[in-house]
């Protein structure tokens, strides 16, 4: 039996996503947000790349995001 709902990216590997939001974030915010990269870029704003292994964990993400007051350009998925 076939599943035709089944994504591309194994169920045990977390998804990559790819988080741009406006400042620069210094590189001491990894720790708090976890597993991250954070890269700032020319334009003004921070690019934010982490492994999220559910949608629980996003939402848990961007929550942190929020509650610091930061503005979210945009979410990416890679993988």
């Amino acid at each position: 039996m076939s599943d035709k709902h089944q994504t591309a990216s194994q169920p045990d590997q977390p998804t990559i996503y790819q988080i741009r939001v406006k400042g620069h974030l210094d590189a001491q915010w990894t720790d708090w947000f976890g597993d991250v990269s954070i890269e700032q870029q020319e334009n003004g704003d921070t690019l934010i790349t982490c492994p999220v292994i559910d949608q629980a964990a996003l939402f848990g993400l961007l929550k942190r995001i929020r509650d610091l007051g930061i503005s979210l350009i945009s979410i990416n998925q890679l993988r």
